[in-house]
């Protein structure tokens, strides 16, 4: 048993990360917003938390605030221009400014060690502490869906303009979005570093903004466990087909299509609508029927 836990905590560890990530993503499709900013926050954070670690001498806990601030106030600055876009035009921004981020951290050898990277970073988390994360984040994120924000984020998925109608600031709440996106990709980008050991500018790029991008579409984008059903099911797929490791990128795509196909709302969501539709269907023939089990007639 304890072989089994040391063999595959490392494998748990990046799990728990990813969550991270996949929530970072799924704020803002959340709120309507179409980012794919989360690899370039991630990075913020990254390197923020390891340079206030190696550099500055903080501990782990400051580092990691740091690295959530820093990366939140960026995604509020991002915010601001992008109020301004719509769909595939937000899309390109975000991209454009995730690559701006990756050529930053090549050629900013001082703060990020360049194409070489950040090395010798101490290992200040473990297994507990990253699983404390994710059980905090989703427990955040399950209150803020029942807050006035997360129904003004459904309205405005749904609906922008209706929801404009109704008297919502879509900007304020697209800021918003973004300003949160950008703090948990922050504090998950640290989490990464203290995990890692060392860092590299390539790690932030389309790989992780794939996985990201497909643990929320393939989990469920309304349900806070989508994301994390996503994750585990993406990470996994690797140990469960070992011998096509190395295609795992090529098995997200495959994975995207048939979840495009056959479950469009993802797993959490088209299986949730089915059991409610199912329970809604059970009181609506119970109903039908008095207390002594004789039917009444249906109208």
């Amino acid at each position: 048993m304890r072989s089994f836990v040391l063999t595959y905590e490392p494998l748990f560890e990046i799990i728990c990360i990813y969550c991270g990530l996949a929530f970072s993503q799924y704020l803002p499709l959340r709120a309507g917003v179409y980012s794919l900013a989360t690899p370039g926050f991630v990075s913020i954070g990254a390197y923020a938390g390891a340079y206030a670690v190696l550099r500055l001498g903080l501990g782990a806990p400051a580092g990691a605030a740091l690295a959530t601030l820093l990366a939140g106030l960026v995604g509020l600055i991002l915010a601001l221009p992008l109020a301004r876009l719509r769909g595939h035009f937000q899309t390109i921004a975000t991209i454009a400014f995730m690559e701006i981020m990756v050529s930053l951290e090549f050629y900013a050898e001082p703060l990020t060690g360049g194409a070489l990277g950040m090395n010798g970073i101490p290992k200040l988390v473990g297994a507990w502490q990253l699983l404390l994360f994710v059980v905090v984040l989703t427990g955040f994120l399950a209150v803020l869906k029942r807050t006035g924000i997360g129904r003004a984020f459904d309205a405005i998925r749904q609906d922008p303009t209706v929801a404009r109608s109704l008297g919502i600031a879509i900007g304020r709440y697209h800021c918003l979005a973004l300003a949160l996106s950008g703090a948990v990709g922050g504090l998950s980008g640290s989490l990464l570093a203290y995990d890692t050991y060392s860092l590299m500018p390539d790690q932030f790029g389309f790989g992780m903004l794939v996985t990201a991008l497909a643990a929320v579409i393939l989990g469920g984008r309304s349900s806070v466990a989508g994301p994390i059903v996503g994750t585990i099911v993406l990470l996994l797929l690797p140990e469960v087909f070992r011998p096509f490791a190395e295609h795992r990128l090529l098995l997200q795509g495959a994975l995207l299509i048939l979840i495009i196909i056959y479950l469009p709302q993802g797993i959490v969501d088209t299986l949730g609508r089915r059991i409610g539709m199912r329970f809604a269907a059970r009181r609506r023939a119970l109903s039908l029927s008095d207390p002594r089990g004789h039917g009444v007639p249906a109208p």
